[in-house]
């Protein structure tokens, strides 16, 4: 198995619990990580033949752009969305991360992360 990473994909968005997120939003930082076989793109060099990391990073900013009150939410959508539209992903890991969360101390980020192999 081989992999593709997207790190650092950065999205500024309204997450979150309370009120004030919602009406101000906040950073957020998403890095995704498939499993695929990326043999035979190796060797014909075809777009076809592995997983578009374009069509990837859509998917992210697509979903982080649908609030949610929980990163949990927002993360298990970008995995639905992958595993829909991305036959040849095996398995993906995804890190939501909000950026400075407001929780009363100094905290660079919060992350929730979720992996998940298809079924």
């Amino acid at each position: 198995m081989h992999k593709i990473q997207l790190n650092n994909v950065r999205v500024f968005t309204n997450h979150g619990c309370l009120t004030e997120e919602e009406l101000i939003g906040s950073e957020y930082r998403v890095d995704l990580e498939v499993e695929t076989d990326l043999s035979k793109s190796a060797q014909t060099d075809n777009l076809s033949d592995t997983v578009d990391y374009v069509s990837l990073n859509r998917i992210i900013k697509e979903e982080m752009a649908v609030r949610s009150k929980l990163l949990e939410q927002v993360a298990q959508r970008i995995l639905n969305r992958i595993f829909k539209e991305e036959s040849m992903v095996q398995t993906a890991e995804v890190k939501v991360a909000k950026v400075n969360p407001p929780i009363g101390g100094d905290v660079e980020s919060v992350v929730i992360v979720m992996k998940q192999n298809r079924s």
